[in-house]
């Protein structure tokens, strides 16, 4: 069974800065990579950062330089720094596991990010 708990979303003005958590349980997290994903309304879910076991990154051209993600394996937390925030970041913020060999899912419940002046 695997269950994330995210925490750290809020409002913020253009320019601000915000830090998202995400708590994982799950069996065996050397076998996921963790990331995040952003659903703005009436827009499609998309990638935002991913990182793997190894601290191996991706970021969607939209976010870097701006957003860093990090991992600590001890803890299964995964973390997202956002820095220099626009209003077109606003979105509900998704923590994810993905299986490295299934490529299979697992959705946190999503955290609010707004961005407004």
């Amino acid at each position: 069974q695997v269950q994330l708990v995210e925490s750290g979303g809020g409002s913020v003005q253009p320019g601000g800065s915000l830090r998202l958590s995400c708590a994982a349980s799950v069996r065996d997290l050397d076998i996921y990579a963790m990331g995040w994903h952003r659903q703005a309304p009436g827009k499609q879910r998309e990638l935002v950062a991913e990182i793997t076991r190894g601290l191996r990154t991706n970021y969607a051209h939209f976010v870097k330089g701006r957003f860093t993600i990090d991992r600590d394996n001890a803890l299964a937390t995964v973390y997202l720094q956002m820095n220099s925030l626009k209003p077109e970041d606003t979105a509900v913020y998704y923590c994810n596991l993905r299986h490295i060999w299934t490529d299979k899912y697992f959705w946190g419940q999503g955290t609010q990010v707004s961005v407004s002046s």
